[in-house]
């Protein structure tokens, strides 16, 4: 489980936060490795070039000097001084700690130390490397059988195989120990250097990488910021959405069901007025008083005469249903024009005043806005008729926060809005369809009368 965390806490880091941790370690270890490795492989040849010169001195110097080494037990001595003045003066004698001769068989023919030659010892692995035909260098220090003010002195020891002339056969090994004070400190300003060198390009390439890295970084993480705004974008678009979809397929079925309470009220109100009206009509034309001959002429007149008014009350009734289901032609109307015929229209149907007040205008007007607000002027009138008796009504016209707004206000006595069923054909009519258009639909009912607002976003109007 921690180890679950911690990934997850290394994968929510940025790119370039993952590199400069990682790309710091690999490359403070790369510049550990290659510092070492250089620094040693520098060590080994200058100690071995150094070497390589003293060994050439020796060869060319020392050599010539010395007998045949495979039979003789201790050097004699005339070699042993001649060997003492050469090692003792000039720059060798000030550089010089320790000079040995070694024979195969651990025998030590000549010691710059006189207590030494002679004995006899065990050949150490530097010294049966060099009686296998190879020259051995060691950076250290004086230590061992030296002298206390030369035990702690640094030399570089060489064991340098000498070779029978004729043969090439190794027949001594010469141990030669050299003050090398000057050599180490030039060998540990070579690998300071070295290290700097190395560390140097190591950090210039970390910082060459990381600026791609942090650009293509920042790259990314842009890149990223925007893909998930463009996702969060999507994602609240689908949810709006999805959200229209459910409230227009709402809309949709409390349309299909107030269409059918429409139908059942149209049918209603021809029931109960034209066809009451139309069946009285037709009753009376088969009655024994118009069909007897010998009915008065007077009394058949005043039959006549009822069967007409019937009639012309059911016409003007089917005239006033019609009139509220057809529009006028509005479609080229300008805002004005529709207010005042949705007014002329209802005062001609109730004889009642109604004032109008206009504001700033909006542009173009779509159909189905159009539409929206002359039923809305109609039938907000026709309850404030109905139920304040059409006492101080007014329609205002107003343009408020980019939204267009349209009130139908009354001085009535109002009414209590909880006591409105949901199923109110005109009202609920009226919400379904200015919500559908994206409007907002509100009452407002008091002692002091009744204001019925819709409100509309101009740019969803003027569409």
């Amino acid at each position: 489980m921690r180890t679950n965390r911690l990934i997850s806490r290394w994968n929510s880091q940025s790119l370039a936060t993952q590199f400069l941790s990682m790309g710091g370690a690999v490359s403070a270890c790369a510049l550990v490795l290659i510092g070492a490795f250089v620094s040693d492989r520098i060590k080994e040849a200058v100690t071995s070039n150094a070497a390589a010169t003293t060994a050439l001195y020796v060869d060319s110097v020392i050599a010539p000097l010395l007998p045949d080494m495979q039979r003789s037990e201790v050097l004699d001595d005339a070699t042993a001084r001649a060997l003492d003045e050469t090692l003792s003066h000039g720059t060798l004698g000030e550089r010089l700690v320790l000079f040995r001769l070694w024979r195969a068989d651990g025998k030590i023919l000549y010691s710059s130390d006189r207590a030494l030659s002679g004995g006899r010892h065990p050949l150490d692995d530097s010294l049966q490397t060099a009686f296998s035909g190879r020259m051995i260098a060691q950076l250290g220090t004086a230590g061992g059988d030296h002298s206390p003010s030369n035990r702690e002195r640094p030399v570089l020891k060489i064991y340098n195989p000498l070779l029978q002339p004729w043969s090439g056969q190794v027949v001594a090994v010469s141990e030669f120990h050299e003050v090398a004070s000057e050599f180490r400190e030039s060998l540990h300003r070579a690998i300071v250097h070295t290290w700097l060198a190395v560390a140097a390009f190591t950090l210039a390439f970390f910082v060459l990488l990381s600026a791609i890295v942090l650009r293509g970084s920042k790259t990314i993480e842009s890149q990223r910021l925007t893909l998930n705004q463009r996702v969060e974008e999507l994602s609240e678009s689908l949810s709006q959405n999805e959200a229209l979809r459910e409230r227009v397929q709402g809309a949709t079925q409390r349309a299909t069901a107030l269409n059918e309470s429409y139908l059942r009220r149209i049918g209603a109100d021809l029931h109960d007025g034209p066809a009451q009206l139309l069946a009285f009509a037709s009753l009376r034309l088969d009655s024994e008083v118009l069909r007897r001959p010998t009915t008065p002429a007077h009394t058949r007149e005043r039959e006549i005469g009822e069967i007409k008014a019937s009639l012309d009350e059911g016409m003007q009734e089917i005239r006033t249903i019609c009139n509220g289901l057809v529009l006028p032609q509005i479609e080229g109307a300008s805002l004005p024009d529709i207010l005042q015929q949705g007014i002329l229209a209802h005062r001609q149907r109730t004889g009642t005043l109604v004032d109008l007040s206009l504001s700033t205008l909006p542009g173009h007007l779509s159909h189905a806005i159009k539409i929206c607000i002359y039923r809305f002027v109609q039938e907000t009138l026709n309850n404030a008729y109905r139920h304040a008796g059409g006492i101080g009504q007014a329609v205002f016209q107003k343009i408020e926060d980019e939204r267009l707004v349209i009130e139908v206000a009354d001085r009535g006595p109002g009414f209590d809005l909880a006591s409105v069923r949901s199923t109110s054909l005109g009202l609920a009519g009226l919400r379904e369809r200015i919500e559908s258009l994206g409007g907002t639909f509100e009452i407002a009912s008091s002692e002091a009368g009744t204001v019925v607002r819709m409100t509309i976003n101009i740019e969803d109007a003027t569409g």
